[in-house]
């Protein structure tokens, strides 16, 4: 019971940094430099007993002290969306590199979900670094390898074949992503799906595999078109020129099938 208390007191202050990576990443500001939270209206300082997560902003009544501009709902919610997720990790996996592993992926998709839909940008810093953090974990912790054993000798160290597993699977389904998206902007002449998308796919499955990360393309399409067609039909947005963030519904996805990734198996091998 401590150990979900403590993962989900963890995970509201990993949400408050996200924060300030899903503000400051994609206008190319560092994440370091002001070391301190700012207010993006009057650009003060934040002081350490106003930037506690969820506490600061109910005590505060949803306004910057100094300036009295509303706070966006955006900051509270990421924070408590990551102290859920990351509660919700450690309840099913415990606190071994399972537990571990599937906060790192829920934090990295929670700041993929929300650069996308807020500023339409999917940070390298999420996807490349998320992938070399996927890459660092197989070979902490290799998985079974699948596809490897098909074109790989199983005389290689099982690290060797996991990566080669996940690195595969990773090409084809970023791969495939890559060339739906060119296909699309041959045929319309405007850009469909951007490179983010694709780092971010590779990403995915790095961390999920192959068949996991398929499933996460089908819901996240899926999904994403219905929302967005009737997000637009209820704005009464132009169908053609409306950008939609795409990358928010494979993030919702992509954690949607990691923490239903057992059940989904269970009910696959009936």
């Amino acid at each position: 019971m401590w150990e979900i208390v403590i993962a989900a007191i963890l995970g509201l202050m990993i949400g408050s940094f996200l924060n300030v990576c899903v503000y400051r990443m994609p206008r190319d500001i560092s994440i370091g430099k002001p070391a301190r939270s700012f207010c993006p209206a009057c650009e003060k300082q934040i002081a350490w007993y106003d930037n506690i997560p969820l506490v600061s902003f109910v005590l505060l009544g949803g306004r910057c002290r100094s300036c009295g501009s509303a706070i966006s709902w955006r900051y509270p919610l990421v924070e408590a969306l990551t102290g859920l997720l990351f509660a919700v990790a450690v309840w099913k996996e415990g606190t071994a590199f399972a537990g571990v592993r599937l906060c790192l992926f829920a934090a990295l998709m929670v700041g993929l979900v929300f650069s996308d839909l807020e500023e339409r940008i999917l940070p390298d810093e999420f996807t490349i670094g998320g992938a070399v953090v996927g890459v660092l974990l197989i070979l902490w912790n290799p998985p079974e390898p699948a596809l490897s054993r098909v074109f790989l000798p199983e005389s290689w160290p099982k690290p060797a074949l996991a990566l080669a597993d996940r690195v595969s699977g990773a090409a084809f389904s970023s791969g495939a992503m890559w060339g739906v998206g060119y296909a699309y902007q041959k045929l319309r002449r405007r850009e469909g799906l951007g490179l983010g998308d694709v780092k971010m796919v590779m990403m995915i499955a790095m961390f999920l595999g192959l068949m996991a990360t398929l499933q996460v393309l089908i819901v996240g399409s899926v999904v994403g078109s219905v929302i967005g067609i009737l997000y637009v039909v209820v704005t009464r947005k132009d169908m053609a020129s409306y950008q939609l963030p795409f990358g928010t519904f494979l993030g919702a996805a992509a954690l949607l099938i990691a923490f239903l990734e057992r059940e989904i198996a269970v009910r696959s091998a009936w």
